[in-house]
C-alpha cells in the first residue's frame, strides 16, 4: 500500500500549487457527487508555459482521497517529472494530452464515465433538447465515436478534430469530456451535462413521448447564459460554494 505524498508545496510554483488544490478539489467533488468509476477515470489540468506539462490523477488513488500534493506533473512524454510512487493509466494519458496539446485555451479537461452519460453516449440521437440543462449543454457539444480503449496515438488527431470549438463531448459507447480555461468551468460544464444526462434518461423511462425545447429558444441559450452570468462565468459564481461545501464534507485535499 502506498503511502500518502508528502507536500510538494516548497517545490512547486504558487500558480502551480493553486491549480493542484483546484484539481485535488475537483476530484473529491466528483467523487462526492457519485461520477466517479474506482479509479478509471481521470481530471487534468495543463500548467502554464510552453512545456505543455499537466497535473492527472495518481493511477491506484480513489478519488475522494486526492490531494494536491499526490497529483502527478507529466510531460507530454508521461514522463513523470516529480517523485511519485504512483504510475500514470495509458488511457487517460492519450485522451488528455491530446485535448492539451490540441486546445491552447483549455486548461482543464474533465472525463467520466457515469451511468447516465455512458446511457446516453450509447443511443443514436445523443444528448436530446428536452430539458434546461440539455439547452445550456447543447450550446456547445461535440461528438467522437468508439475506437476501443484508448491506448493508441494516432485516435488523438481524431479527438482533437471531433471536440474542435466545443466546450463538451459526449464519447459515443463510453462516456463525458468537458474542458474550460479553468477547473471550475471545467466541472460547472460537466455538471450540466450530466445532469442533463440524468434527466433524458428518467424521462426516457416513464414511456411517454417526450416535447423539445423549440429550436428558437435553443439559438438564443448562448445570449442567456451570458445574461444569467453578469459579467462571470458560471464556475466562477458555483465554485467557491463548492469548496465550502467540500471543506465541510472532505476537507484536506489541499495538503
Amino acid at each position: 500500500m502506498n503511502a500518502p505524498q508528502k507536500s510538494v508545496r516548497s517545490q512547486v510554483s504558487a500558480e502551480e500549487w493553486q491549480l493542484r488544490c483546484d484539481l485535488a478539489a475537483c476530484y473529491r467533488l466528483v467523487a462526492m457527487y457519485g461520477w466517479d468509476d474506482l479509479v478509471f477515470t481521470h481530471l487534468s489540468a495543463r500548467l502554464p508555459g510552453p512545456e505543455h506539462h499537466f497535473l492527472i490523477n495518481p493511477y491506484g488513488m480513489m478519488f475522494e482521497e486526492i490531494t494536491a500534493s499526490s497529483l502527478v506533473k507529466v510531460d507530454m512524454d508521461c514522463r513523470p517529472l516529480l517523485p511519485t510512487p504512483y504510475p500514470v493509466n495509458p488511457a487517460g494519458f492519450v485522451i488528455h494530452s491530446a485535448i492539451h496539446l490540441g486546445r491552447e485555451d483549455v486548461v482543464c479537461v474533465m472525463h467520466t464515465h457515469t451511468p447516465a452519460g455512458v446511457a446516453v453516449s450509447a443511443q443514436q440521437e445523443g444528448l436530446l433538447p428536452i430539458s434546461q440543462q440539455a439547452s445550456v449543454a447543447l450550446a456547445s457539444i461535440a461528438y467522437h465515436d468508439y475506437e476501443g480503449i484508448a491506448v493508441r496515438d494516432d485516435e488523438k488527431v481524431r479527438l482533437q478534430a471531433d471536440l474542435g470549438t466545443a466546450s463538451a463531448m459526449i464519447l459515443r459507447n463510453h462516456g463525458l469530456l468537458t474542458v474550460g480555461s479553468t477547473v471550475a468551468d471545467a466541472f460547472l460544464v460537466m455538471f450540466t451535462l450530466e445532469r442533463a444526462c440524468q434527466i433524458q434518461v428518467l424521462a426516457q423511462s416513464g414511456g411517454a413521448a417526450l416535447t423539445p425545447v423549440d429550436p428558437r429558444v435553443l439559438a438564443g441559450v448562448r445570449d442567456a447564459v451570458r445574461i444569467v452570468g453578469a459579467g462571470k462565468t458560471g464556475g466562477e459564481i458555483a465554485w467557491p460554494a463548492l469548496l465550502r461545501k467540500l471543506d465541510r464534507v472532505n476537507p484536506g485535499y489541499a495538503d
